[in-house]
């Protein structure tokens, strides 16, 4: 029987605006200023640079490593407040959380830095409906991509495989993933057309739950 529903964060309950708008206009933006060259190119050089890592490693989701690689002095606070409207919820999301918190103990199991995930969940206001938060690559040090990332994430709330749902919007690291280690996961995505296990919103999940 299903105890647990485990949601990816960003392109999932949260739109990825915030983290386009932190990525690709912010920090681009604070690289022009420092270096002076005009935007576009900054915004070029630093997607050049962030695809020399890739979504695979752990530095993609560090604001830190980026800003001290790139030599620019905002902090990571103050670049993620300054773009906190831009925070919103998808379509369905606290309709979801709600129908769903009566049945199940829901969780959030994401990629995104924890300073991320905190500032999105309280901004949101969505927090409270979760037991557990956990920041893969803050807490575990690990990428999304493969059997340990879900191994560990069991072992630490105690349950098999088959006691947990997980939901989010990357195929491999949200579905791919999670389905291979025995986790029913369901991909949240637009064009989901009826597919087994592929959604294209939340609020069809709860038709398939």
């Amino acid at each position: 029987m299903k105890k647990i529903i485990s949601f990816d964060l960003d392109g999932t309950l949260v739109d990825g605006l915030y983290g386009e708008m932190v990525w690709n206009h912010g920090v681009p933006e604070e690289f022009a200023d420092e270096y002076a060259i005009p935007f576009e190119n900054a915004k070029t050089l630093t997607r050049k640079e962030y695809e020399s890592i890739g979504d695979g490693g752990l530095e993609w989701y560090n604001i830190d490593y980026w800003l001290d690689r790139f030599g620019l002095e905002i902090t990571a606070d103050e670049l993620l407040d300054r773009y906190e409207s831009y925070i919103q919820l998808l379509p369905f999301a606290r309709e979801v959380l709600e129908a769903l918190r009566e049945r199940y103990t829901l969780i959030i199991a994401s990629n995104a830095a924890r300073i991320f995930v905190e500032k999105e969940l309280s901004y949101a206001g969505i927090g409270h409906y979760f037991t557990h938060v956990v920041s893969a690559t803050s807490d575990y040090k690990i990428v999304k991509k493969g059997d340990s990332f879900y191994k560990t994430l069991c072992d630490e709330l105690n349950i098999s495989p088959h006691e947990i749902v997980h939901v989010g919007d990357h195929r491999i690291f949200d579905f791919e993933a999670p389905t291979r280690f025995g986790i029913e996961s369901y991909h949240v995505h637009p064009e989901g057309n009826g597919r087994e296990r592929v959604i294209p919103n939340l609020k069809a999940l709860l038709d398939k739950l």
